[in-house]
Protein backbone atom coordinates (compact mmCIF):
# COMPACT_ATOMS: atom_id res chain seq x y z
CA UNK A 1 0.00 0.00 0.00
CA UNK A 2 2.65 2.09 0.33
CA UNK A 3 3.48 2.13 -3.23
CA UNK A 4 0.38 3.07 -4.19
CA UNK A 5 0.25 6.01 -1.78
CA UNK A 6 3.57 7.25 -3.07
CA UNK A 7 2.12 7.70 -6.79
CA UNK A 8 -1.40 9.34 -5.22
CA UNK A 9 1.14 12.18 -3.52
CA UNK A 10 2.66 12.72 -6.85
CA UNK A 11 -0.97 14.00 -7.59
CA UNK A 12 -0.77 17.94 -6.36
CA UNK A 13 -3.65 19.80 -5.57
CA UNK A 14 -2.66 24.13 -6.29
CA UNK A 15 -1.88 24.66 -2.42
CA UNK A 16 0.38 21.53 -2.34
CA UNK A 17 2.08 22.29 -5.83
CA UNK A 18 3.14 25.77 -4.12
CA UNK A 19 5.24 24.49 -0.95
CA UNK A 20 6.59 20.95 -3.51
CA UNK A 21 7.94 23.58 -5.73
CA UNK A 22 9.17 26.07 -2.87
CA UNK A 23 11.25 22.75 -1.26
CA UNK A 24 12.18 21.99 -5.36
CA UNK A 25 13.69 25.02 -5.80
CA UNK A 26 15.49 25.56 -2.44
CA UNK A 27 17.05 22.44 -3.20
CA UNK A 28 17.53 24.01 -6.29
CA UNK A 29 16.31 21.73 -8.58
CA UNK A 30 15.99 22.12 -12.39
CA UNK A 31 12.02 22.12 -12.73
CA UNK A 32 10.70 21.05 -16.17
CA UNK A 33 6.86 21.50 -17.16
CA UNK A 34 4.97 19.58 -20.16
CA UNK A 35 0.93 19.04 -20.55
CA UNK A 36 -0.92 17.30 -22.58
CA UNK A 37 -4.55 14.76 -22.36
CA UNK A 38 -2.55 11.70 -22.23
CA UNK A 39 -5.95 9.74 -22.50
CA UNK A 40 -4.46 6.34 -23.29
CA UNK A 41 -1.26 6.08 -22.53
CA UNK A 42 1.01 4.47 -24.59
CA UNK A 43 4.89 4.24 -26.35
CA UNK A 44 4.62 7.30 -27.81
CA UNK A 45 3.67 9.34 -24.25
CA UNK A 46 6.44 7.15 -22.86
CA UNK A 47 9.17 7.97 -24.84
CA UNK A 48 8.23 11.64 -24.76
CA UNK A 49 7.85 11.77 -21.09
CA UNK A 50 11.39 10.41 -20.38
CA UNK A 51 13.03 12.43 -23.08
CA UNK A 52 11.23 15.82 -21.43
CA UNK A 53 12.33 14.44 -17.91
CA UNK A 54 15.58 13.97 -18.95
CA UNK A 55 15.76 18.02 -19.39
CA UNK A 56 15.52 19.01 -15.67
CA UNK A 57 15.73 17.03 -12.13
CA UNK A 58 11.98 17.41 -11.67
CA UNK A 59 9.11 16.74 -14.46
CA UNK A 60 5.91 18.34 -13.45
CA UNK A 61 2.99 16.83 -16.28
CA UNK A 62 -0.12 19.55 -16.62
CA UNK A 63 -2.54 17.33 -16.98
CA UNK A 64 -6.05 18.22 -18.80
CA UNK A 65 -9.06 17.67 -16.64
CA UNK A 66 -12.43 15.80 -18.53
CA UNK A 67 -14.31 19.02 -19.16
CA UNK A 68 -10.88 20.62 -21.18
CA UNK A 69 -10.54 17.60 -22.83
CA UNK A 70 -13.84 17.71 -24.12
CA UNK A 71 -14.14 21.32 -25.24
CA UNK A 72 -10.26 20.50 -27.50
CA UNK A 73 -11.81 17.33 -28.76
CA UNK A 74 -15.54 16.89 -28.89
CA UNK A 75 -18.11 14.59 -26.86
CA UNK A 76 -16.53 11.14 -27.20
CA UNK A 77 -13.28 12.30 -25.03
CA UNK A 78 -11.60 11.71 -22.84
CA UNK A 79 -11.63 7.66 -22.96
CA UNK A 80 -10.23 7.90 -19.08
CA UNK A 81 -11.58 10.31 -16.17
CA UNK A 82 -9.24 12.33 -15.19
CA UNK A 83 -8.37 10.80 -11.64
CA UNK A 84 -8.01 7.92 -13.77
CA UNK A 85 -5.58 9.45 -16.01
CA UNK A 86 -3.76 11.39 -13.31
CA UNK A 87 -3.07 8.30 -11.27
CA UNK A 88 -1.33 6.46 -14.45
CA UNK A 89 0.63 9.47 -15.10
CA UNK A 90 2.14 9.67 -11.11
CA UNK A 91 2.81 5.79 -11.60
CA UNK A 92 5.90 6.71 -14.25
CA UNK A 93 9.05 6.61 -12.50
CA UNK A 94 10.06 9.98 -14.84
CA UNK A 95 6.93 12.14 -13.70
CA UNK A 96 7.84 13.90 -10.31
CA UNK A 97 4.23 15.76 -9.94
CA UNK A 98 0.89 15.56 -11.75
CA UNK A 99 -1.44 18.66 -11.33
CA UNK A 100 -4.83 19.26 -13.49
CA UNK A 101 -5.94 22.13 -14.93
CA UNK A 102 -9.45 22.68 -16.28
CA UNK A 103 -8.40 26.04 -18.39
CA UNK A 104 -8.08 25.95 -22.57
CA UNK A 105 -4.35 26.38 -22.18
CA UNK A 106 -2.25 25.10 -19.26
CA UNK A 107 -0.70 29.30 -19.28
CA UNK A 108 -1.83 29.93 -15.71
CA UNK A 109 -0.23 26.96 -14.41
CA UNK A 110 2.91 27.78 -16.13
CA UNK A 111 2.92 31.40 -14.87
CA UNK A 112 2.65 29.39 -11.18
CA UNK A 113 5.03 26.82 -11.77
CA UNK A 114 7.97 29.02 -13.39
CA UNK A 115 9.62 25.95 -15.27
CA UNK A 116 13.12 26.03 -15.62
CA UNK A 117 12.23 24.06 -19.06
CA UNK A 118 9.47 23.70 -20.73
CA UNK A 119 8.83 20.73 -23.23
CA UNK A 120 6.15 20.32 -25.83
CA UNK A 121 6.20 17.75 -29.15
CA UNK A 122 7.82 19.26 -32.20
CA UNK A 123 4.62 19.92 -34.16
CA UNK A 124 4.95 23.31 -32.15
CA UNK A 125 7.32 26.07 -32.97
CA UNK A 126 8.93 27.04 -29.90
CA UNK A 127 7.57 30.38 -29.66
CA UNK A 128 4.31 29.36 -30.98
CA UNK A 129 4.35 27.13 -27.42
CA UNK A 130 2.03 28.70 -24.53
CA UNK A 131 4.08 29.58 -21.94
CA UNK A 132 6.97 30.20 -24.28
CA UNK A 133 7.14 34.04 -23.26
CA UNK A 134 6.78 32.92 -19.15
CA UNK A 135 9.67 30.51 -19.42
CA UNK A 136 11.96 32.92 -21.52
CA UNK A 137 11.26 36.19 -19.67
CA UNK A 138 13.04 34.12 -16.90
CA UNK A 139 16.05 32.91 -18.29
CA UNK A 140 14.81 29.08 -19.21
CA UNK A 141 14.55 27.46 -22.34
CA UNK A 142 11.61 25.75 -24.39
CA UNK A 143 12.17 22.39 -25.84
CA UNK A 144 10.96 20.16 -28.41
CA UNK A 145 10.47 16.65 -28.90
CA UNK A 146 9.83 14.42 -31.59
CA UNK A 147 7.04 12.07 -31.94
CA UNK A 148 7.50 8.67 -32.08
CA UNK A 149 5.44 7.68 -35.34
CA UNK A 150 2.77 5.51 -35.56
CA UNK A 151 1.93 6.02 -31.92
CA UNK A 152 -1.06 8.16 -30.85
CA UNK A 153 -4.17 8.20 -28.70
CA UNK A 154 -6.29 8.98 -31.85
CA UNK A 155 -4.40 6.42 -34.06
CA UNK A 156 -5.51 3.64 -31.02
CA UNK A 157 -8.95 5.24 -30.70
CA UNK A 158 -9.54 4.92 -34.73
CA UNK A 159 -8.16 1.19 -34.70
CA UNK A 160 -10.77 0.35 -32.19
CA UNK A 161 -13.97 2.04 -34.53
CA UNK A 162 -15.97 -0.34 -36.30
CA UNK A 163 -15.22 0.40 -40.25
CA UNK A 164 -18.38 1.98 -41.93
Amino acid sequence: MIAFQTIQNKILAPDTLAQTLAVWRFKNYKIVFTNGCFDILHRGHVEYLAKAASFGDKLILGLNTDESIRALKGPDRPIQDEQSRALIMASLACISAVVLFNEDTPYNLIKTVQPDVLVKGADYKPEAIVGYDIVMQKGGSVETISFVEGHSTTGIVNKLKPPH
